[in-house]
């Protein structure tokens, strides 16, 4: 049996609130203020696809790094590097072995389900793939995308072996219909007339879809129990669902009114947001949409109820904090020409070579512990730290990433610049021993307390725009409340 068995995903904590973005602009586009209700998902200033991407697949991993995984990849249109390998970078900060495949998968919206197709046809017995796709898109101010659009990221491991969702067969129907594009060097999306994608496009190449996919099965639509199709445009796939047979009730809700459409990953977002509830038995067809489309299938099995919980996209949306500044979203998304000040105007170039050498410390954060008396610490370094110990050369390599943690101390610096000050960071301290100074993120002013929970993210640090590079580290957020 070939399938998922496990899920994760990521939602950024920040929600604009729609009215505020309507506001700000229906003084130019009166048409927006249909779209006024709901928010979207919004990046905080340190992440982006990438990071997205991190967060789904340690929920997904749940703390574990199986020896199995053969291969990992990552789907998006907006990664953070056109020559670099992304896959490569989420797999390090992953802290997975080198002798992994990575791939990046691109340059359509339907890439994450294409991809993943390929995925579940590739898995073979004994071993298993990570599978990720993530998505922030910038979009022109005041527009409708801006407010449509919403950030987010999913994973899933697929694999032979505790299948939760087993993979019935899949169905693709590849034509060049441009809906919308984005040229090589453009950093928005042009969309075409939504009239003609609707009745040309969903209405005509989904159905044939659908009827190629249930040609090749024993199942008919009425046997859909859960029916995926992310589009932002609310009342097609109900429409379609009537015209392929599929029970209304089975369409699932597309959760633009609590983070917005995310792209490539959406559809991956919504299959990890039903599996969170879906029972055993049930199943499950997913689409994706972009120069054709791609048909899923997927039956629930029992071993889903035995899953280890995650937070997935359920638990993602219930952590939230409301956002009405529509600036810091234009400032977050380098959509407005901002005076950082003369304390932001640094040299921030990487010294590529010492990334390279400092790779396992910096991207996978990875310290040391002492195999004399056991005393871990961040960095690794050549003597042990314990001054009951002072052991040369004695480290092995330990993993700081999903260590708990707590503030010791802390500050909130109005000088130190910061894309959204003030800055704050403080010493922290892991529980398994070890400290560091570290940046805090994801907190509000006036939130911070000695002795707060902590759990390591992984984040940019800073972004070269000189040189066009992203500098990425780990930093403290507020720890979560545990999966139920």
């Amino acid at each position: 049996m070939r399938g998922i068995t496990a899920y994760g995903g990521y939602v950024p904590r920040l929600r604009l609130q729609r009215a505020a973005m309507v506001e700000a602009n229906s003084w130019f586009n009166k048409g927006l203020k249909g779209l006024a209700k709901g928010e979207r998902s919004m990046c905080n200033w340190d992440e982006d696809s990438l990071t997205m991407a991190v967060e789904a697949a340690r929920d997904c991993l749940a703390g574990e790094r199986p020896d199995d995984i053969q291969a990992i990849f990552l789907a998006s249109t907006t990664l953070p590097f056109s020559d670099r390998h992304n896959a490569g970078l989420l797999a390090t900060a992953l802290n997975f072995a080198e002798n992994k495949m990575t791939m990046d998968i691109t340059a359509s919206q339907r890439a994450a389900t294409t991809g993943l197709i390929n995925a579940l046809n590739g898995v073979g017995a004994g071993g298993s793939t990570l599978y990720v796709a993530a998505e922030q898109r910038r979009a022109k101010s005041a527009g409708t995308h801006e407010l449509l659009f919403g950030d987010g990221a999913a994973a899933l491991m697929l694999g032979t072996e505790n299948v939760i969702a087993e993979y019935l067969g899949s169905y693709q129907v590849a034509v060049d219909f441009v809906d919308h594009y984005r040229g090589e060097n453009d950093d928005f999306e042009y969309n075409w007339e939504e009239r003609w994608i609707r009745d040309e496009g969903y209405l005509k190449i989904v159905p044939r879809a659908l009827e190629g996919l249930f040609g090749q099965t024993d199942l008919s639509p009425s046997d859909i129990d859960h029916f995926i199709m992310p589009t932002v445009m609310g009342v097609v796939p109900k429409r379609v669902a009537k015209m392929a047979g599929i029970a209304d009730a089975a369409v699932r809700d597309n959760l633009h009114a609590v983070m917005g459409e995310s792209g490539t990953a959406h559809a991956l977002v919504m299959l990890v947001e039903c599996l969170q509830t879906a029972e055993p038995g049930q199943t499950v067809l997913m689409l994706g949409w972009g120069q054709g489309c791609d048909a899923l299938l997927f039956r629930a099995t029992d071993a889903l109820k035995a899953l280890a919980p995650r937070n997935g996209i359920t638990g993602s949306l219930a952590r939230r904090r409301e956002e009405t500044n529509y600036n810091k979203y234009l400032s977050f998304n380098n959509l407005v020409i901002q005076d950082m000040g003369i304390r932001s105007e640094l040299d921030k170039q990487t010294a590529l070579t010492t990334l390279y050498r400092k790779r396992d410390m910096l991207t996978g954060f990875i310290g040391g512990k002492c195999r004399k008396c056991g005393t871990v610490q961040y960095p690794k370094s050549n003597v042990c730290v314990s001054p009951n110990c002072g052991e040369f050369h004695s480290q092995d390599n330990h993993p700081f990433s999903e260590t708990a943690a707590t503030v010791q101390s802390w500050t909130a610096d109005n000088l130190t610049f910061s894309p959204d000050p003030p800055q704050h960071f403080g010493m922290v301290v892991f529980e398994e021993g070890g400290r560091l100074m570290a940046d805090l993120t994801d907190v509000d002013v006036g939130q911070v307390d000695v002795g707060m929970p902590l759990r390591m993210v992984f984040r940019v640090r800073e972004r070269d725009g000189d040189r066009g590079f992203t500098k990425y580290f780990w930093k403290a957020a507020p720890a979560q409340s545990s999966p139920s």
